[in-house]
């Protein structure tokens, strides 16, 4: 039977400002890659800060190095100014909002949330040409984008997918995917962390970050037909015994941080693990008998890609290029601290902190930069390509 050459899919996970890492390896990658040529990836998917990336990606995915330069660009000179409100009377009404809302009407009012995020929309109108989008589909440069945001009222994870006509929309427990025109709004409600930022509405219905609730992350890449997956994370989890030892009671701050680790870093890694332990099983079943018991799984290859190093500790280097009235009201929680700085990274959209996130991923990529060479081929990865990180994953029944 003759080999089908791989579709490529593209995994960006949320993370706030970490998700500065994910272009830092795009960037390297992007080297790895002639001139002039398409986007690689006809599959992209983007939960939180990655939707933002994945958006991006999209609307230039007629040219590759493009795409990730300007990126780059973006990322580079960021500023918190830009994603959120920071004057101290914006941050003051902002707690006073979210503190003491609903007690005279005993309703919420919209956009009740600690930060103000209005920057942040005028930010993606400016540097994401929405309408291109649609071209690059036309084009032949994508096969589809995915933005994965929660629902507020059914709690439901919703995968709105931008693609060519003969992709079908799907239902899961809990999660399903939806044919929808990407705009800004869905951008929004995929990036709005609960409690900082504001719910947005999209279809009548409220939404918010996208890895709420995200039960399987790769999903929504398998049910729009990848075979080959590259997932980039923003964890930095170093392991067990390289964590910071508590030496006194948690601040809200560090409890906040393991709270926001659990959504965007646990689910993700937690279902590729369990995508690896499947294909490794199937690995060992023969085609006859896969036929032969219906069997529907399929193997997939994944290479995935995290931070060397851990985020939190980088954080905590670079606290004070926060804003002063943004410092002011966090201090109280512990965040401008260095055992809270793993919730402050959500926050820390400042060129310090972002730039030594991009040369990070820039570092890793090219350390893997064999393992991605193989996955840009037509060629199936090999045992050598895939061993360690870059074992091959398979697609459970998405």
């Amino acid at each position: 039977m003759q080999q089908q050459d791989p579709v490529r899919g593209l995994i960006l996970s949320g993370g706030g400002a970490r998700a500065a890492y994910q272009v830092g390896v795009l960037s390297a990658m992007a080297e790895m890659v002639p001139r002039g040529e398409r986007n690689p990836f006809p599959i992209i998917c983007g939960t939180s800060a990655g939707a933002l990336n994945a958006a991006a990606l999209a609307a230039n995915a007629d040219n590759f190095r493009v795409a990730v330069r300007g990126l780059e660009r973006v990322w580079s000179n960021i500023t918190a100014e830009q994603v959120y409100r920071t004057e101290f009377f914006a941050c003051l009404k902002g707690v006073l909002r979210w503190l003491f809302s609903g007690v005279a009407t005993g309703r919420t009012p919209e956009k009740s949330a600690l930060l103000d995020n209005t920057p942040l929309q005028r930010l993606l109108n400016l540097v994401i040409n929405f309408r291109k989008i649609s071209g690059n589909l036309d084009a032949g440069n994508l096969r589809a984008l995915a933005i994965t945001a929660s629902n507020y009222g059914s709690g439901e994870s919703v995968s709105f997918f931008q693609g060519h006509d003969e992709l079908q929309e799907w239902t899961r427990a809990r999660r399903l995917g939806k044919r929808s025109h990407i705009g800004v709004q869905h951008l929004l409600a995929s990036a709005a962390i609960p409690i900082l930022f504001p719910a947005e509405k999209v279809d009548g219905g409220f939404y918010g970050d996208g890895a709420l609730r995200q039960l399987a992350p790769v999903s929504p890449a398998l049910h729009l037909g990848a075979s080959r997956l590259l997932v980039i994370g923003v964890s930095g989890n170093a392991s067990a015994h390289h964590q910071r030892r508590l030496s006194g009671y948690p601040s809200m701050a560090q409890v906040l941080g393991h709270v926001l680790n659990s959504i965007f870093v646990d689910t993700l890694e937690g279902d590729v693990e369990r995508l690896e332990r499947i294909n490794h099983t199937l690995g060992s079943v023969s085609e006859r008998a896969r036929k032969r018991n219906d069997i529907q799984l399929r193997q997939v290859e994944v290479l995935k890609i995290y931070p060397s190093e851990p985020i939190d500790e980088i954080a905590a280097e670079h606290v004070r290029e926060l804003p002063r009235s943004v410092r002011f009201f966090l201090r109280g929680s512990g965040a401008t601290r260095s055992p809270g700085a793993s919730a402050m990274s959500y926050l820390l959209f400042q060129p310090g902190f972002t730039r030594t996130l991009l040369e990070l991923g820039r570092k890793d990529a090219l350390a893997r930069a064999d393992d991605i060479r193989a996955f840009l081929s037509e060629a199936p990865m090999g045992p050598k390509a895939i061993s360690g990180e870059s074992e091959p994953a398979d697609a459970e029944s998405a």
